[in-house]
């Protein structure tokens, strides 16, 4: 019994020991720790970033207009072609019979066109004819050696002649007619028999070929897809697909890099030749085309690949660089304490009081990393890149050696996304390697840098 009263003595001093060790220990760290990053000097360059596929510049669709059997082919994928040559042949027999055909009945409209102009000819003799003897009847009739009636008679002969020639002339031009009919069909039929025969229309490669030797194509409904020729694999466009907030920033001529996956380690150049207007819209997100010029001389990259680009908008060489968790920050103080903080350090102006008591901790400096810093300007033949960024209010907070924090406030000018330049400090001081807050934690609770009190409620 001794022994185990000795034992819960023990333990019972050593659960107070403890218990008094650890609230003098949370005691102590009620004081906040900050989390900080230097403030330092370096180049900025802010991009926009967009994915496209890579396409000839000129890519042109054979097909067929006839339909038929596909009874040979001359070219393949990656075939290089002549513009004129022979790439696939349509089985002819059908096109030939109807062009000979068409040419019997051409022969016939000829020989009816003949046989119209010998029945006009034979028309006029006649007419010719009866008019004599009319001519006739009335000297005779005048010398009373004819009747009256005889004379009606040559007369009506000789009106029944001219009908006769105008009936033959009409007959004449109606078998002209016929025969420019059957020359037409002709022509058709010879056309047809041409189209059997698929030509290359320009000089490129065979990117696709859609069919096979056997195969019947029907061109009743729309013209069938053969081959898909592209003219000039050495000189490609991307097509890049981009953001409606980032288009305004891209103009034409500037300087463009991209990567694909087939050759990781590359990166390829190429120049903006044009940002269409005509805006795609998927899920509510609205994009627009904009096409990016290359050369392509080893033929290493194929249409169809994606593209990873990066389009530079500005730049700023030597800048001081604030990490963008510091323009984030917000101390875990009450707003009376910030307030007081400010007028000690003279920012006790209204706009930056309004950043301080912001409890969405969403205000110009929050909203800073979300927003693009410059518009992009191009002068020159290289299109340089001159920044003109668009200046932002934000404050950040200077940690002094004695671990005290002081409120900079300072224009903000471009960013990456991870720092941004500090274009002009407003109030305060802030040099190159200076620490700046970026997060700060105690016992009780923890800020992670870049996030504000009221972002941790």
């Amino acid at each position: 019994m001794q022994v185990l009263k000795r034992y819960w003595l023990i333990a019972t001093g050593t659960i107070i020991a403890i218990g008094v060790f650890a609230a003098f220990e949370f005691k102590g760290q009620d004081k906040p720790q900050y989390f900080t990053t230097k403030a330092d000097r370096g180049d900025i360059r802010e991009v926009v970033e967009a994915t496209g596929t890579i396409n000839a510049v000129i890519t042109v669709q054979v097909g067929s207009q006839v339909s038929g059997t596909i009874s040979h082919l001359y070219v393949d994928f990656n075939s290089r072609v002549k513009k004129g040559q022979v790439v696939a042949q349509i089985d002819p027999p059908l096109f030939k019979g109807a062009l000979l055909q068409a040419r019997a009945d051409l022969a016939n409209a000829e020989a009816n066109v003949a046989s119209a102009k010998a029945n006009l000819q034979k028309a006029k003799a006649a007419d010719i004819q009866a008019k004599a003897d009319y001519e006739r009847a009335v000297r005779l009739t005048s010398q009373k050696v004819m009747s009256q009636q005889q004379l009606d008679l040559a007369k009506a002969g000789h009106d029944s002649a001219v009908a006769a020639v105008s009936a033959a002339d009409a007959q004449v031009t109606q078998a002209a007619a016929q025969e420019q009919q059957k020359r037409a069909a002709l022509t058709v039929s010879q056309t047809n028999l041409d189209y059997t025969t698929i030509r290359a229309p320009i000089d490129g490669t065979v990117i696709a070929r859609n069919v096979d030797v056997g195969q019947t194509v029907a061109a009743s409904l729309q013209a069938p897809t053969l081959f898909t020729i592209a003219q000039d694999l050495t000189k490609m466009q991307v097509y890049a697909s981009t953001d409606e907030s980032d288009v305004g920033m891209i103009k034409k001529g500037q300087v463009v890099t991209f990567k694909v996956d087939a050759f990781p380690r590359d990166t390829f150049t190429g120049r903006v030749s044009q940002i269409r207007m005509n805006a795609t819209t998927v899920q509510n997100v609205v994009t627009y085309n904009t096409v990016i010029d290359f050369d392509n001389p080893e033929l290493k990259l194929f249409p169809g690949m994606t593209a990873y680009i990066t389009i530079p908008v500005a730049s700023a060489s030597n800048a001081l660089r604030v990490p963008n968790g510091a323009l984030r920050y917000k101390p875990d103080l009450k707003i009376e304490e910030i307030r007081a903080l400010y007028q000690k350090y003279g920012l006790d102006d209204n706009a930056t009081t309004s950043i301080a008591s912001d409890s969405s901790g969403s205000g110009v400096a929050g909203k800073r990393d979300r927003a693009h810093a410059a518009v992009p300007q191009t002068s020159g033949n290289d299109a340089e890149q001159v920044r003109t960024p668009r200046f932002d209010i934000a404050v950040v907070w200077k940690m002094h050696p004695d671990q005290t924090i002081e409120p900079v406030k300072i224009r903000t000018g471009i960013t990456d996304h991870t720092v941004t330049e500090v274009a002009e400090v407003v109030k305060g001081e802030l040099k190159q390697g200076e620490e700046l807050v970026t997060g700060s934690m105690t016992a009780s609770k923890a800020s992670a840098p870049g996030m504000g009190a009221a972002q941790r409620r």
